[in-house]
């Protein structure tokens, strides 16, 4: 498996992602295959994004190193590995596909496992997606359906061949009719 830039394909394909980002990134987006096992935890992407404003690339890369080093980088290399193991056809990224995953991947590669990357990172499959929606958005028919609450929108999308429910789909709540024990998500 080389590094990749087929984003369709990924994402037909519901390749598996490794996410080694931070998990206050990854809170704020994901998709729906990846798994987040970050190289930088957010106190230490943290540290280390202060030390690079003040002091440069290097500097920070010194102290990512020595933030991630002995038994916390082992449990993090087993974490890793594991995941390859559950996953071995996967991809890893991290935001831009840069000095994150590529620290990632030399690393599996020092222990003997390779994932292969996605070039571009999560900046560039968002991207991607986002492309590809306006492009089918303007060639594609759509037809959204609204109204008052508890008319049988749900019914009659639940009817329909090509019909996409998008609050079944966020698991919405919002509905008098339609409160879900669990809670919005």
């Amino acid at each position: 498996m080389d590094d990749t830039r087929d984003y369709a394909g990924l994402f037909l394909g519901d390749t598996p992602l490794l996410d080694v980002r931070a998990p206050v990134e990854f809170a704020k987006g994901a998709f729906p295959t990846a798994s987040n096992l970050p190289l930088l935890d957010d106190d230490e992407r943290h540290r280390v994004g202060i030390r690079y404003k003040q002091q440069g690339q290097q500097a920070a890369i010194d102290l990512g190193n020595e933030l991630v080093s002995g038994r916390k980088k082992n449990a993090r290399l087993d974490a890793w590995r594991e995941w390859h193991r559950a996953h071995p056809d996967g991809y890893l990224y991290c935001f831009r596909g840069g000095l994150r995953s590529r620290t990632t991947q030399a690393w599996l590669d020092q222990a003997g496992v390779h994932v292969p990357l996605v070039v571009g990172g999560y900046k560039a499959m968002r991207r991607f997606l986002l492309d590809r929606l306006k492009h089918n958005l303007r060639h594609l028919p759509m037809v959204v359906l609204s109204g008052r609450t508890g008319c049988g929108k749900t019914r009659l999308i639940e009817r329909l061949d090509d019909a996409v429910d998008l609050e079944g789909l966020a698991h919405h709540r919002g509905s008098a009719f339609g409160r879900r024990p669990a809670g919005q998500p």
